[in-house]
């Protein structure tokens, strides 16, 4: 036997030593033989009527728990009365009495009385049953229904008639129950006790002695009733006993017995049973009459017989519930007195009447959503009153839910979930709870649990675009607002609180906070300063939202910021170059036909798009009726037959304009010369030249020309020599040519972003010959034909060239190999070419050189 069956006998045992030893002694001997054979739960004995706060037993001690269990477990009693008469204190462990225990309204008759109830224990989850013993006290005397008893009794009465008295009725039970009867001393009759099978004692007058009612024609006697309690209590009964004339045959029933079945919730003046008596009397001493004797109060309400016909019928209602069983005392009756009683058993049949009852023992609410499959979200208890397969109950989930119901023990069930919760998708739920029983036809019960899922962080910010293009105007304003990040976390309170964070990252080796910045609240964009979209076209950056959950989560996206040109920049003229210090004019010979190419005027803008489509126009020239620019192209092209007329000097001013708005330009001045010959050239520039460039001292000019000539000599022999020796040295024999070298280098210009009118990297060298197909120079074949560069010391260039015309017929003259195997046209020098009587034939006619 385990500690909680010795403590429950151990407790019994104190209780009955404290009462009376004697009676008990059998009762402790059997105990002390069935103490092998007690099971686990606990069972304590006390006495009725104590005190609230009253100890009743240590449950931690007696289960075996330490106070730390016991106060983790949440515990808490259940029972399926609406009284509880116990409470448990958790902090001592200990079971004391709530509230007032009545053993006689508790259980009335029956015996032993007590009443069990669970206690529950949570994570894990146990189940203790504990019954409570409640034994009786003398706190009832015996009491009669009935203020007196009246009998009719005929002089004729034999001896040894038998009277029945009505019972007293004592509450308590057992010892303190009813004992016996006392009859007050009378020389007519003497008191016979007897026991009905449920053991309660009743009464019965026997007359001994014949009554003569001229003698005495009434008596009077009291009926005493004591029960067994310690102090001993009593109820009386007077009897009042009227002689009556000869009627010497009493009713007799037909049966000592009669047993009946009815059905619960059976309509009023449903038919029982009939009783029968008869008597042997003829006349009116044969006719009976039948009454319930000795019924109780609560048994007028709900039976009735016919008092002629002795038939029993329904009056009230029948609960199987209440009571599953009545017993009732008939007295048949006649007119002389005599009478005889019999009893009749009525045994109620259930039926499926109530439906289950589901008392909540615990639920959890909010839930998390990480949590486990198998999380315990409550536990229920389901009871039914009906009996039999009435009262079979079935538990189930009513809507497809993600929960399920477990019964681990009878009439407990535990709510779980069944898959993995997500709040994101479903918040909140109402699970439905249907109890139905097996009666036929079946009844049920629901009860809707409302349960809330809290949310954890399981879902990072997400964009709702993958890329975000936008676009800024260069020249913007410091500090405008570019454009609006949009995140969402379907996640709730913090852990759906996003800020914006600008990922850290270098631009043009500069970092990306230089330009652009992000509101980490609001997700808003802004420009940190101006963009030039010359230098800057397109600005990639990353952005990154993050959540306020632990650990946060986050996402990233990606934002291109493309910067929209502005017409800022005005056209660059690359060719003609305006310079100051050498005069380029393009020679048109008389000759030439209409739509003769003068030259073309390269321009370019480092705009894009429309503001960087470019337009030529003419504005100003010495004879309009001469030239045209081309209005797309630039090129310079003649409108008419040159004639004799024509001035040797013209001066064309064009106007190079963008497309933008509003629109740049840019104007360029080219200088024209209609000549045949050089002479006529070289007397009208120089001219020119004289009045209107240059101005300064003429011998500084001289000098510094002839230290740059003397110079170029010197570097020239050297040249010479190196290229004589380096032939000397290959076995290929470099290509030839015996006409000058007239260069001419423009500036180079470079477009890196590949916007504008020139995509790509130009360089513009020129450098003719008259195998300039075979040379290994560069020429740009967009601009002029011919390309005259004036000097106001021609005379004595003229002078130089001609002296060292011998130096340049030679077949095999180094200056002659130097123009032609340039490998850039750098090395091809300006002084290095054949006379002017040369120069003035082929194709070099009309190209003159000076050099300022």
């Amino acid at each position: 036997m385990d500690s909680k069956g010795r403590c429950w006998l151990t407790h019994i045992f104190c209780n009955l030593l404290c009462q009376d030893p004697l009676p008990f002694l059998p009762i402790l001997f059997f105990m002390f033989y069935m103490i092998h054979m007690v099971t686990g739960h606990i069972r304590y004995s006390i006495p009725e009527e104590m005190k609230k706060g009253s100890l009743i037993g240590n449950v931690a001690q007696d289960l075996g728990l330490d106070l730390k269990r016991l106060h983790s477990g949440r515990p808490r009693i259940a029972t399926g009365d609406s009284i509880q008469y116990t409470e448990l204190q958790t902090d001592k462990g200990i079971l004391v009495v709530k509230e007032r225990i009545d053993r006689e309204q508790l259980c009335g008759d029956t015996t032993p009385c007590s009443f069990s109830f669970e206690v529950i224990l949570e994570n894990p989850m146990e189940l203790h049953q504990i019954t409570v013993e409640i034994t009786d006290i003398n706190d009832h005397s015996p009491t009669f229904k009935r203020k007196s008893i009246n009998f009719e009794i005929s002089e004729s009465a034999s001896t040894g008639a038998r009277f029945p008295l009505t019972m007293a009725e004592d509450p308590d039970v057992g010892v303190n129950g009813l004992r016996e009867y006392f009859l007050a001393e009378n020389d007519n009759f003497v008191l016979k006790q007897n026991s009905n099978a449920d053991g309660k004692k009743y009464a019965e007058l026997v007359l001994q002695k014949p009554l003569d009612r001229e003698t005495n024609p009434n008596v009077s006697l009291k009926l005493i009733a004591v029960d067994g309690g310690t102090p001993q209590k009593s109820g009386t009964v007077n009897i009042d006993i009227t002689v009556l004339d000869v009627n010497d045959n009493a009713p007799v029933f037909n049966q000592s017995v009669y047993k009946a079945t009815v059905m619960e919730n059976s309509p009023r003046d449903t038919y029982v049973i009939t009783v029968n008596a008869s008597d042997a009397d003829f006349g009116s001493n044969a006719i009976a009459s039948y009454i319930f004797s000795d019924l109780n109060s609560g048994l007028n309400d709900v039976f009735i017989i016919n008092e002629k016909t002795g038939v029993i019928s329904i009056t009230g209602s029948i609960d199987y519930e209440k009571n599953k069983k009545y017993e009732l005392r008939i007295e048949a009756k006649d007119q002389g007195g005599l009478t005889d009683s019999s009893k009749v058993i009525i045994e109620v049949t259930d039926v499926n009447d109530n439906v289950p009852i589901i008392s909540v023992m615990s639920f959890t609410s909010p839930v998390s959503e990480d949590s486990p499959p198998g999380t315990t979200i409550g536990i229920i208890n389901v009871k039914d009153l009906d009996s039999g397969d009435n009262g079979q109950v079935n538990c189930r989930i009513e809507q497809n839910a993600p929960f399920k119901i477990k019964s681990n023990l009878r009439n407990y069930y535990t709510l779980v979930t069944d898959t993995v919760l997500d709040r994101e998708s479903v918040s909140e739920y109402n699970i439905t709870v249907v109890a139905t029983d097996a009666g036929i036809p079946p009844l049920s019960t629901k009860r809707t649990f409302h349960l809330k899922v809290s949310d954890v962080n399981d879902n990072a910010p997400v964009f709702s675009q993958s890329v975000y293009n936008t676009f800024i105007i260069e020249n913007n304003s410091p500090g405008i607002s570019v454009l609006t990040l949009g995140a969402k976390d379907p996640d709730e309170n913090q852990n759906a609180r996003i800020s914006y964070i600008l990922e850290k990252t270098n631009i043009g080796g500069a970092p990306v906070s230089e330009y652009v910045s992000v509101n980490a609240e609001s997700g808003i964009v802004h420009a940190v300063r101006s963009f030039d979209y010359e230098q800057i076209k397109q600005l990639v950056f990353i952005v990154k939202a993050q959540d306020g959950g632990s650990p946060p989560l986050s996402n990233n996206v990606t934002v291109k910021l493309i910067v929209q040109d502005q017409n800022d920049n005005p056209p660059q003229v690359l060719y003609p170059v305006q310079t100051g210090g050498s005069l380029v004019a393009e020679m048109v010979p008389r000759s030439a036909d209409v739509g003769y190419l003068v030259t073309k005027v390269v321009a370019v803008d480092v705009d894009s798009g429309q503001n960087a489509w470019l337009s030529y126009k003419l504005q100003k020239a010495t004879d309009r009726a001469l030239f045209e620019v081309g209005l797309q192209n630039g090129e310079i092209r003649t409108i008419r037959q040159v004639t004799d007329k024509d001035a040797v000097k013209q001066r064309l001013t064009v106007i190079v304009e963008d497309n933008g708005q509003p629109s740049r330009s840019v104007t360029v001045i080219v200088n024209v010369a209609v000549a045949d010959s050089f002479p006529e050239v070289l007397s009208e520039f120089t001219e020119l030249t004289h009045d209107k460039e240059y101005n300064e001292n003429l011998t500084f000019y001289l000098v510094l020309a002839l230290a740059v000539v003397s110079f170029l000599f010197i570097t020239c022999l050297v040249v010479i020599i190196s290229v004589k020796i380096y032939r000397w040295r290959q076995s290929r024999i470099l290509y030839h040519s015996n006409l000058p070298v007239i260069p001419y280098y423009p500036p180079r210009y470079s477009d890196t972003l590949g916007t504008g009118t020139l995509p790509h990297v130009y360089n513009y060298e020129v450098c003719r010959t008259t195998d300039s197909r075979k040379s290994d120079c560069k020429f740009g074949r967009a601009g002029s034909q011919n390309v005259l560069i004036m000097d106001p010391s021609c005379t004595g260039t003229m002078q130089r060239i001609q002296s060292e015309k011998s130096i340049l017929d030679e077949p095999d003259s180094p200056l002659q190999c130097l123009c032609n195997v340039s490998w850039h046209c750098f090395t091809c020098l300006p002084f290095a070419c054949h006379s002017y009587e040369d120069i003035s034939k082929g194709p070099w006619k009309g190209k003159i050189l000076t050099k300022v």
